[in-house]
């Protein structure tokens, strides 16, 4: 396996071409916008000075990983010679159908077809492919290539071979790959979501205020970032995408989104991306968190 297409390139995209380039493989990152592959090339670049700073990789690890990647926008014509593709597009299941059925076409019949998904079944995607056996899901986690996780998906098709092809893969990245059945949100978000929109929910019910939630998790419990600050990092639209995707799945209510996470959404408070969330943020600062949006006790924003 030499030649791996990753499909998206924004957060995730970039981080998982930094990771398969820095470690000899030849990637094509592809994206629908010129402006995104040049940002992603200079997020990548960005990443790796920092880590030539710290002494972790030398300049001529640096030059080899940027080397090994090639940007494009036509999908069709650098799939043709791929041993893996990796679908890194934003969390929306028509997309995603759309894209692995673009995927079956393109890609050699071998190749193995993943998705970074972190709640969409991967045999609901399977499905529009003539390759199930072959489809298979890679969830990374953020920042790729500071995370060691990633959670290896089996669709209800996915055979062995391929399984055990890409926790293989998973281990030459330097990560520690987990294998996981296909059921709603997986193990990392069936787990992760409730508890972050139970923080919402805390909030919004006036029990304590965000800093206040953030300090009891990370003193209390010793997480190293608070729920709500890490909502607001994941995105409160991916969020909100994946608590749907839980409620839908299982029809239990206790995954049901809270009201102050659907509005904020709405009003376009998305988080770090934009800017404002829990928290309000200033780009190019050192350090992107200001102050909380919210005040103890002050519920004029949530109701």
């Amino acid at each position: 396996m030499k030649n791996i297409v990753v499909i998206g390139a924004g957060t995730m995209g970039n981080g998982i071409a930094h990771v398969f380039a820095m470690n000899g493989y030849s990637v094509s990152l592809v994206d629908v916008a010129e402006s995104a592959l040049e940002k992603a090339i200079a997020t990548i670049n960005n990443n790796l000075d920092r880590m030539v700073k710290k002494e972790k990789i030398t300049e001529d690890v640096k030059a080899t990983t940027i080397s090994n990647i090639k940007t494009s926008t036509t999908l069709s014509e650098v799939a043709k010679n791929a041993d893996l593709v990796v679908e890194a597009a934003t969390e929306n299941i028509d997309l995603k159908l759309k894209i692995f059925k673009q995927m079956d076409d393109f890609a050699p019949k071998n190749a193995i077809l993943a998705t970074n998904t972190s709640s969409i079944s991967i045999t609901k995607i399977a499905a529009v492919t003539n390759r199930p056996e072959k489809v298979i899901g890679m969830h990374f986690m953020n920042p790729v290539p500071v995370m060691k996780l990633v959670e290896v998906i089996r669709g209800y098709a996915t055979s062995n071979e391929v399984t055990k092809t890409i926790m293989d893969l998973s281990l030459k990245l330097g990560k520690v790959p987990t294998e996981v059945n296909d059921y709603p949100g997986f193990v990392a978000n069936r787990i992760l979501m409730p508890m972050i929109n139970e923080a919402i929910y805390s909030l919004f019910e006036s029990v304590a205020g965000v800093e206040e939630i953030d300090t009891v998790m990370k003193l209390g419990m010793a997480h190293p970032m608070g729920p709500l600050q890490l909502a607001d990092f994941i995105g409160l639209d991916v969020c909100l995408s994946i608590l749907r995707v839980l409620y839908d799945g299982f029809g239990n209510p206790k995954y049901a989104p809270c009201p102050l996470l659907v509005n904020m959404v709405t009003a376009g408070y998305l988080g770090r991306k934009s800017g404002e969330g829990f928290y309000k943020y200033q780009k190019g600062s050192k350090e992107l968190l200001v102050s909380s949006m919210f005040k103890k006790n002050d519920t004029s924003f949530v109701n």
